[in-house]
């Protein structure tokens, strides 16, 4: 099974107000301390927009340091942990293309989180990059990273190593319940046929079977 490592755990401590957007807590900054984890994700963080960001379906975000080097290159600027939202930047193994419900062990502390559904940019996000096309450009990439429900509690930092310790066999990437991205009919079906299925991983499967 694949293996990576927490490289920065990051929150927002205080709200960013950004034109035409109001307060967000997208400006996540690394901690150099553990943090706890719980439900709704880390205990230091928060969300302003509770209705398309957070609850226990999008309770972390992981991103990935390969393709935030990717974006800082195209972009020419550097793009620090936390820039992207992300709660974890994780290196070494897939995050867009993990599979749907697979288990990770996150350090030494009981830390299990499970993928569930791809991040799609929206307006905030737009707003806090600052660069032209932004939501298309990211869509058009379609390594959006991933986001995750807390299985197990624990506690989080920087060096964790990260460890797929399950992973489903219906061969749904989180990256096909992407808008755009192609998905395999009978992999979606068998996706759906879980009765433990997440709310919102049974959201956007269903939306992606209909379009398939």
């Amino acid at each position: 099974m694949p293996s990576g490592t927490v490289l920065a755990v990051c929150s927002a401590d205080t709200d960013v107000v950004l034109d035409g957007v109001g307060p967000s807590g997208i400006d996540k900054r690394p901690h150099d301390h553990r943090v706890a984890v719980g439900p709704l994700g880390l205990t230091t963080d928060h969300v302003c927009d509770t209705k398309h960001h957070g609850g226990t379906d999008q309770a972390v975000y992981a991103y990935s340091e390969r393709e935030a080097r990717r974006w800082s290159t195209e972009l020419g600027r550097d793009l620090p942990f936390g820039w992207f939202g992300e709660n974890l930047r994780i290196d070494g193994m897939p995050i867009t293309d993990a599979v749907v419900g697979e288990r990770w062990a996150v350090g030494d502390d009981g830390l299990v989180l499970e993928t569930t559904i791809p991040r799609t940019p929206c307006r905030t996000f737009a707003e806090w990059a600052e660069e032209p096309q932004w939501i298309k450009r990211f869509l058009a990439r379609a390594d959006t990273g991933a986001y995750l429900r807390v299985l197990s509690p624990g506690t989080v930092g920087a060096g964790d190593r990260v460890v797929v310790t399950d992973r489903p066999d219906h061969g749904v990437l989180v990256r096909h319940l992407l808008a755009g991205v192609d998905a395999d009919a009978d992999a979606l079906t068998r996706l759906l046929s879980d009765t433990q299925i997440p709310p919102k991983v049974l959201r956007e499967a269903s939306r992606k079977l209909a379009r398939a």
